[in-house]
């Protein structure tokens, strides 16, 4: 069991935070399907944006219980002080700090994984934050910014040093963002460095693959992202799999379908149908990328521009899946 201050996960198989992805509609599902943790999208430290709608969307909490762990960036230690003690009064049970995001925009600011670059401001900004809540703070990062600068152990021992409680790692450097393999020896040499919990994350697909990471890190537990889009079922296989050592039987195509559907219908409820519609085409393309006739199916499903002609257009596509199945 991985504990972080006084929460005890029921797992060890968590969530990635994705901006754009894992909303609270998709935190839920994720959550209901076997994640033992599900961080929030990355939210800004910049005090005059926190009430704009975008901002008050990320951070709205679960509504199926569990931890709320809120993840937060920036690279200023006053501003995420500040942040962090907001989102304590909006009920956060755990702050966790982006110093791992690769995109541009965020390094920009200097914030995410350029921060990798400067240790003494990495100090600065996990002392201050850490000072402001009485909460448990956790932090997110790479294994460094470039693969000739790879620092994730000196990172991850100023971490434990100034208190922060649990560690995940991208196992790729900053300048590799998501291409090339994950290295794990710079993983496995942070989990024998420090004394509190270690997450290893990148490219975790499939339940063999988490257990393999697992075994050659020694880390406590895996961090799954572009793997759940569109298969939120990952954290119960894994799950299953470490504990029996079998696969999972695949989901019903009627689950599925049941599953989409729902989590449609929280995004419209959530965003609006304007808005919800948009954002649900590239959710339905993720969940049936891998289905027969999916690609003529997603150029008609974009086109619609409606909530209702969105749900009636997805029933009508696993019914014909399915009487396919039947005849077949």
């Amino acid at each position: 069991m991985i504990k972080i201050g006084a929460h005890t996960l029921d797992g060890n198989v968590i969530l990635a935070p994705m901006a754009g992805v894992t909303d609270q509609p998709f935190r839920d599902l994720c959550l209901e399907l076997g994640a033992s943790l599900a961080v929030s999208e990355m939210l800004t430290c910049k005090s005059e944006l926190w009430d704009s709608r975008k901002n008050r969307t990320r951070y709205i909490h679960s509504a199926v219980g569990g931890i709320n762990s809120i993840q937060i960036a920036g690279s200023d230690p006053r501003m995420m002080a500040e942040a962090a003690r907001m989102h304590e009064d909006l009920g956060a049970d755990i702050i966790d700090i982006n110093m791992g995001c690769p995109a541009k925009k965020v390094l920009k600011k200097a914030a995410g994984s350029a921060l990798l670059k400067d240790k003494a401001l990495v100090g600065d900004i996990l002392r201050a934050v850490v000072s402001a809540v009485d909460i448990p703070v956790t932090l997110k990062i790479r294994t460094g910014w470039c693969p000739q600068t790879r620092n994730g152990v000196e990172i991850a021992r100023i971490a434990e040093a100034e208190g922060v409680q649990l560690l995940t790692v991208h196992g790729r450097t900053r300048a590799c963002r998501f291409a090339g393999d994950v290295e794990y020896d710079t993983i496995r040499a942070i989990k024998r460095a420090v004394h509190i919990p270690v997450i290893a994350n990148g490219d975790i697909t499939s339940p063999e693959a988490a257990l393999q990471v697992l075994n050659y890190t020694e880390a406590d537990g895996v961090m799954i992202g572009r793997a759940a889009q569109g298969n939120p079922w990952i954290f119960g296989q894994i799950r299953h799999y470490l504990a029996t050592g079998r696969q999972q039987e695949p989901q019903p195509r009627q689950e599925i379908a049941t599953t989409l559907l729902r989590h449609l219908q929280q995004m419209y409820a959530l965003y609006g149908e304007v808005k919800g519609v948009l954002f649900a085409r590239k959710h339905v393309g993720w969940y049936t990328a891998a289905m027969d006739r999916s690609d003529a199916f997603r150029r008609r499903f974009n086109q619609l521009s409606s909530a209702n002609e969105q749900l009636q257009g997805l029933t009508d596509y696993f019914e014909s899946l399915m009487i396919q199945q039947e005849v077949a």
